[in-house]
């Protein structure tokens, strides 16, 4: 597979460069990410490559290893929008991967093929305001109840990844039985968007929004998966999909660092060019350091699940260290391009606040570490 990942890596740097970046300035991506006009032509663009979800299995080749993914979505992270175009971006890639491994064959046939052709969105409906459910998920407050042929369910989410504009969601709610996962189209009238909130990240469709569930009726064919084994089949999506946050944001880091780096050697100030300052060329000798880091601790855990391990612990190690990390990375950029950092004239200010974001989604730093913890007393308890 390394000759055809090579081939992809370079396909998808080159796609990314020519059609990608020059899509960045353009005004249909706002706020609360780019819009569905602007979806829909870079997917187009990226269809007309081959490019779209290329890590998975594909008529000539079978799925790309986590090892391979994280060559491909580094180089297409080296857009924010880049993940987006090649259909690899969250939540859709992590419901990917959730559905490939949990649904029924009916499921797989109903969802699967529209949401890896990029014709579909999806969103993962977990996460609770009002005290419920969040980087605890004990805590979870939605209620499904059963009833003749199926289940009643009732709750609130927020912090919902692309809810407008997504076609189907994947709604974790507790049961008698345990965490529960459903599965239902967006468009019902029991599905409510409140609102989509104001956050410091807008690179993913559809933003982030407040969605209430008002009594709404899923058949018990459309449960994932087994009643009360929602959080086991949580955990078979996050591990990979902490990964694959690191993967494609260390792309959008180097490419942070790339504009610093140009920058630096061109911009003069007191009778030099500024990287020949040491306070400046040493924050880029700094970058470099944490880039390489971040991209071989994200390797060593794709090499434990390409094994077959669980990666729980590892990937909460990678998470932690690669968000850390690359938000070093563009702290120092925009520091390097002084004013000129803090406006939207570079890439820069953008990927600033997307890695920022970054360090809470998917688990904060803290929580990781605290699981961590967690780990090493109960290993100390055994005698290891």
């Amino acid at each position: 597979m390394a000759g055809i990942a090579d081939e992809l890596v370079e396909r998808t740097a080159r796609f990314v460069r020519e059609q990608v970046i020059p899509l960045e300035q353009d005004a249909r991506w706002g706020a609360h990410g780019p819009s569905s006009e602007l979806v829909e032509e870079l997917r187009a663009a990226a269809r007309r490559a081959g490019l779209v979800a290329p890590h998975l299995a594909q008529e000539d080749r079978p799925a790309l290893s986590m090892r391979d993914m994280a060559e491909v979505f580094r180089a297409a992270g080296y857009s924010p929008l880049g993940p987006v175009a090649l259909n690899i971006a969250a939540p859709d890639e992590g419901n990917m991967h959730l559905l490939e491994r949990v649904a029924n064959d009916e499921q797989k046939a109903q969802l699967l093929g529209p949401l890896a052709s990029g014709e579909a969105r999806s969103v993962f409906l977990m996460t609770e305001p009002d005290n419920g459910a969040g980087s605890d998920p004990s805590l979870l407050r939605t209620r499904a109840e059963p009833v003749q042929g199926g289940w009643r369910i009732t709750g609130r989410k927020w912090l919902i990844t692309g809810a407008v504009g997504a076609r189907f969601a994947i709604i974790m709610a507790t049961t008698e039985a345990g965490a529960t996962m459903f599965l239902s189209k967006m468009e019902r009238p029991e599905i409510v968007i409140e609102r989509v909130l104001d956050t410091l990240d807008s690179a993913l469709p559809g933003g982030h929004a407040v969605v209430s569930l008002h009594d709404l009726y899923i058949a018990d064919s459309d449960v994932l998966g087994e009643v009360g084994q929602g959080l086991r089949y949580a955990q078979v999506r996050l591990a990979p999909a902490r990964l694959t946050h690191c993967m494609r944001w260390t792309g959008a880091a180097r490419r942070a660092h790339d504009v610093a780096a140009r920058y630096a050697c061109e911009r003069m100030a007191f009778g030099k060019q500024l990287i020949d300052h040491e306070g400046v060329g040493f924050m880029l000798a700094d970058n470099l350091i944490d880039l390489k880091s971040a991209e071989l601790l994200t390797d060593w855990c794709a090499d434990i699940l390409d094994a077959g391990g669980r990666g729980s612990q590892e990937s909460s190690m990678a998470k932690v260290a690669v968000s850390e990390a690359l938000y070093r990375v563009a702290d120092r950029c925009v520091q390097i391009l002084g004013g000129l950092g803090v406006t939207r004239d570079t890439i820069v200010e953008r990927v600033f606040r997307e890695l920022r974001a970054f360090r809470i989604y998917d688990g904060p730093s803290e929580v990781h570490r605290w699981s961590i913890a967690n780990k090493i007393k109960r290993d100390v308890a055994a005698g290891g």
